[in-house]
């Protein structure tokens, strides 16, 4: 009976959030691409590709998780080199990202509407070995219809913050039947394991390996050319000091602007770089700058010939996407968005991997834990507000060692996290194989 009233309420709800992926659809090149594999259906290469050989299935909603399942699948196969995968993104920039990274012999899909007549078609076409879900991808009729069919169940970086726990406890009634189907849990914290038991999950299924996105942060030794390739292609000079204001959410880019107006007397070599968090947004925050009177360039108009009227532009708006761990290479001071005037917070992770400066407010909802590691060691700078960002801003960018020894303590805090999807591999392989251990190719 909850699993009728789930699908009548999932029913009723799928027209009411149409219009939004519709509007994303206009809104975004991409997104409409690939729309029908939503609901299952796939081009006759695809399906034969689905069906020519067993395949663990690993869900990643976006770039970030896209970056974590990447990450496991290849521990997976130094151990398991047989093993095959077709991974699933929510979002046009995961799905990206992850055709550029994919290995040729895996398969990549969108994710399906978890509604049973779409993932019966969908679990039709695969030939699964295994289902795993990263981080809080609860999705009941895909868990309990891959259950259903033997296939093992895992969740991956798992991580729940309290808001999203007190939520799915008020949804107990489906979703405690769902935790208790999961063979197992892989949990980034110890808070995250307690939550997960608290909602349903079994004791013995869960087990803390720590956050994959520490390993998934690690410097990447070509950024800070590509960055300085760009830096220098949009007019920025060789001792500029950049700050660099990263998945920026609205009213974060007005913050960060009023924020360089002000400091920018104080230091006139400043130059600001905006990175939205969906670069659709770019047409509002160009017209923010322009608003201040800022002298500014895009970043999918750089190399067109154009120049930037009265000198070297102040500001450069990123309106494309996968680039901004390349610009974190090269910033002086960084910002991590949604923290100051949204909810939940972004990941701190990859900016403090290059031995930078982190500046980032007070919304850290889903990286709390994380945060937590930072500022025990002293190895971010947080601010309570939109007043606090330009004092905290103009301490760092007058202190050169202040910054140096942020920016080694943030790469230190992680380097002594990382080691995560190495354990959650060793966790996953029995699962995979039975207990048998795996066939070595």
């Amino acid at each position: 009976m909850r699993w009728l009233l789930y699908n009548v309420l999932f029913t009723c709800g799928f027209p009411l959030v149409l219009p939004y992926f519709l509007l994303r659809m206009l809104r975004r090149g991409g997104y409409r691409r690939g729309f029908t594999e939503r609901l299952g259906r796939y081009a006759p290469a695809v399906r034969r590709r689905l069906a020519e050989r067993p395949r663990v299935w690993v869900h990643a909603v976006s770039v970030g998780e896209v970056f974590v399942a990447r990450q496991v699948m290849r521990e997976l196969r130094t151990r398991c080199p047989e093993c095959a995968f077709v991974l699933s993104t929510t979002t046009s920039t995961g799905h990206g990202l992850a055709a550029r990274e994919l290995a040729a012999e895996d398969v990549l899909i969108y994710f399906p509407v978890d509604h049973p007549w779409v993932l019966r078609r969908v679990l039709g076409h695969l030939r699964l070995r295994a289902l795993l879900l990263t981080e809080c991808e609860l999705w009941p009729n895909l868990i309990r219809m891959t259950k259903a069919r033997g296939i093992p169940v895992a969740l991956i970086n798992g991580r729940l913050s309290a808001k999203s726990c007190a939520g799915y406890a008020r949804l107990g009634l489906f979703f405690r039947p769902v935790l208790e189907r999961l063979d197992l849990v892989l949990a980034q914290s110890n808070a995250d394991a307690e939550r997960f038991v608290r909602l349903g999950a079994r004791p013995d299924a869960v087990r803390v390996t720590g956050n994959a996105k520490y390993d998934v942060a690690a410097a990447d030794p070509a950024s800070a050319t590509l960055a300085g390739r760009m830096l220098a292609a949009a007019g920025f000079g060789a001792d500029d000091l950049v700050l660099v204001g990263g998945s920026t959410w609205r009213g974060e880019e007005a913050a960060l602007l009023d924020a360089y107006v002000r400091l920018r007397p104080a230091f006139p070599n400043l130059r600001l770089v905006l990175v939205p968090r969906h670069a659709e947004r770019w047409p509002e925050v160009w017209s923010a700058i322009a608003a201040r009177g800022l002298r500014a360039c895009r970043r999918s108009q750089l190399g067109t010939g154009g120049a930037v009227a009265g000198g070297p532009p102040e500001v450069l708006l990123v309106d494309t996407t996968g680039e901004l761990r390349h610009l974190y290479a090269a910033a002086t001071v960084i910002f991590v968005g949604k923290s100051l005037t949204a909810r939940g917070g972004q990941n701190p992770i990859e900016p403090a991997a290059y031995g930078k400066p982190v500046v980032i407010g007070p919304c850290v909802e889903n990286f709390a834990d994380v945060v937590r590691d930072f500022q025990e060691a002293d190895a971010i700078v947080s601010v309570t507000g939109v007043a606090e960002l330009a004092a905290a801003l103009e301490r760092l960018l007058a202190q050169p060692d202040l910054r140096l020894q942020y920016g080694r303590r943030a790469a230190a805090v992680v380097a002594a996290h990382q080691g995560a999807t190495r354990a959650m591999a060793e966790a996953l392989v029995p699962l995979l194989t039975g207990g048998a251990g795996c066939v070595r190719a």
